[in-house]
């Protein structure tokens, strides 16, 4: 569910040359581990999670860890695997290494190649989820795996969780976070991430600390119908589109936290123009709508500023000589965290303002869940990465609009934070689109950089 965000700073280091095969041993299984891992068609319905997690529960027996260490908890038809890191202090707080295991669905119609075929070429790794989130898993496993053959020790244990349903229900998630609810840190590999411009030179790192609470809400409209040649005063389809109207063209009020403050105050620097005017004038004084409705128009930072709520989907009518006699529509929203779905809901009826509609929620296993505070040692480490990784490049804490795991330890008060170590153009982040892909050049340094946060934090 996440997604890579667009950083818009100075290119400042010497361009990633496109390769087919990374240079180091590590780099070089993490390619391993992503390209057999895209061939575990890890969909909703097809069974393939746990013949994944078995997979990847063998390269970790393989280079120590132990067995006993190791658990596959199923969920259904899918699961959740954990591998325990024994640290030195068996009493303190454990830090878990987040990753998701499934991927979404993909028709090999669509693409130029077979989805769950992995291909390597143009310096590039094609397959369904070779972006979201197969490569920032591989890169940790292939780190943990190093460090374990090394006999690294951390402090305190380290929890590798990879669950198995992030895409769909998070049943998985919701489990697996109550079974960890001692965990003093998550490390969300499924988030944070860094830019490359297009001569593939990093730009700027956003370090995710908060996330948008995810709501579907069904508008239905029931009507008694007849026959088309004989048309009321009422119809279930253009009462609903009348409702989707306003919808549409309400603004919810702009909104900030601590995260989007810092985060707009420092792209404003180096973005230029009315928009970068609109981040510095916004982060000083969020009740400034004027700047808030510059932003909103950015297809990168509409999600920055308050809730959204749109249609996705739209169902009605039985016939098409018949009035209809029901219409359905699903309105997704992204609301800012510290605001509640029911909250939202209400506003909806609000703004339906008819009572033959209903407005209901649908639950689709997502949590609510507010922002983590900024944590110094976690900013100072992703600092430092990122730092060896681009000398100087922009490290900025970020606000993603989509959903990840996070939300489900968040809500239980740990703090979560999205630090992913692939970098990438904007034109090829393609996750859940077709032809994903991840770029081979961020392997090697991507290792590096699982690297030096583990050694720094755990």
């Amino acid at each position: 569910m996440r997604r890579l965000l667009a950083l818009p700073f100075l290119a400042l280091a010497i361009p990633a040359a496109a390769q087919d095969a990374p240079a180091t041993p590590t780099g070089k299984q993490a390619l391993e581990l992503l390209t057999r891992g895209i061939g575990f068609a890890t969909v909703e319905g097809r069974g393939q999670v746990p013949a994944y997690a078995a997979y990847l529960r063998q390269q970790l027996v393989a280079a120590g860890f132990a067995d006993a260490d190791i658990a596959f908890t199923p969920v259904g038809e899918t699961g959740y695997l954990t591998a325990r890191y024994p640290g030195r202090d068996r009493r303190a707080k454990p830090i878990v290494v987040l990753a998701h295991m499934d991927v979404v669905e993909a028709n090999p119609a669509d693409w130029t190649r077979d989805p769950f075929k992995p291909v390597v070429e143009r310096g590039y790794v094609f397959g369904r989820g070779a972006l979201d989130n197969k490569a920032n898993l591989s890169l940790v496993v292939a780190t943990l795996i190093k460090l374990k053959r090394e006999g690294w020790t951390p402090r305190g244990d380290l929890v590798l969780l990879l669950t198995g349903d992030e895409e769909t229900q998070m049943r998985t998630t919701r489990a697996a976070a109550e079974a960890l609810k001692g965990a003093g840190l998550v490390l969300n590999a499924d988030a944070g991430g860094g830019q490359l411009d297009a001569e593939g030179r990093p730009t700027g790192y956003g370090l995710q600390a908060a996330e948008k609470v995810y709501g579907d809400f069904r508008l239905t409209v029931t009507d008694p119908g007849g026959h088309s040649s004989r048309p009321g005063a009422t119809n279930a389809i253009t009462t609903l589109a009348t409702a989707i109207g306003r919808i549409a063209a309400y603004r919810f009020p702009p909104q900030q936290n601590e995260i989007t403050k810092a985060s707009l105050a420092g792209r404003a620097a180096t973005t230029a123009g009315p928009v970068g005017a609109a981040m510095r004038a916004f982060a000083a004084d969020p009740s400034d709508s004027a700047a808030a409705d510059t932003l909103s128009r950015e297809p990168s930072l509409v999600g920055q500023v308050r809730t959204t709520c749109v249609p996705t989907l739209v169902s009605g009518g039985h016939a098409p000589n018949a009035l209809p006699q029901r219409a359905t529509a699903n309105i997704n929203c992204r609301i800012f965290p510290g605001t509640t779905r029911a909250a939202i809901r209400a506003k909806l009826i609000q703004l339906v303002a008819d009572p033959k509609i209903t407005v209901d929620w649908v639950d689709n296993g997502t949590i609510e869940a507010g922002a983590s505070p900024l944590d110094a040692r976690v900013t100072a480490a992703v600092k430092a990465a990122a730092a060896k990784r681009a000398p100087g490049v922009l490290v900025l804490p970020s606000m993603e609009a989509g959903a990840t795991d996070s939300m489900h330890f968040r809500a239980r008060g740990i703090p979560a934070f999205g630090v992913g170590g692939v970098f990438m153009k904007p034109e090829d982040v393609l996750a859940h689109g077709l032809d994903e892909r991840v770029p081979v050049a961020t392997i090697d340094p991507g290792v590096v950089w699982w690297e030096d946060l583990l050694r720094a934090l755990a």
